[in-house]
């Protein structure tokens, strides 16, 4: 097991998201450094591995558990999807960027999760780590922080105005 892998290994499941939120805008920034350097190739591979990310959340949603704020997630996804790919293919650093600014948000706000401990209560068992799932299974359940969720607010690029 790699240093890598062996990090991961001990997060619960907001964490990896966190993590991935973190991969998507690092390789947001090489396909930026791919179009200012005029590297075709490294752009393709940089946006290719944000599209990875996104299916990869994409998959995981539960609609039928996740109500509301996993659609709006879905809905999100797309449009980060669709800004990547308008970006890639106009080579518009400005797209990446706004995309870049979205992602921050929204990570934002799974970090508010992952810091309160109610949140970390009602995370489905496949979130926990195995120390989470012992040490919570005796606690009752608590509304999360996503059940509030009302949309994005007017401080993000128009590119990033997308409803649930």
């Amino acid at each position: 097991m790699n240093y890598q892998q062996q990090s991961l290994a001990g997060l619960n499941g907001i964490e990896l998201i966190i993590a991935l939120y973190d991969g998507m805008v690092r390789f947001l920034y090489r396909a930026i450094q791919a179009i200012d350097g005029d590297d075709e190739r490294a752009r393709r591979r940089a946006i290719k591995r944000v599209f990875d990310i996104l299916i990869h959340l994409q998959a995981r949603l539960r609609m039928d558990i996740g109500g509301t704020p996993a659609r709006a997630l879905s809905d999100f996804y797309t449009a980060m999807f669709a800004l990547a790919l308008q970006g890639s293919q106009e080579r518009s650093t400005a797209k990446l960027l706004d995309a870049i600014a979205c992602i921050r948000n929204v990570r934002e706000a799974w970090q508010q999760v992952a810091q309160d401990p109610a949140a970390q209560r009602m995370l489905p068992r496949n979130l926990r780590t195995v120390e989470e799932r012992i040490g919570a299974s005796a606690l009752p359940p608590v509304k999360s922080k996503l059940d509030r969720y009302d949309g994005v607010d007017g401080t993000l690029p128009d590119s990033c105005r997308w409803m649930a």
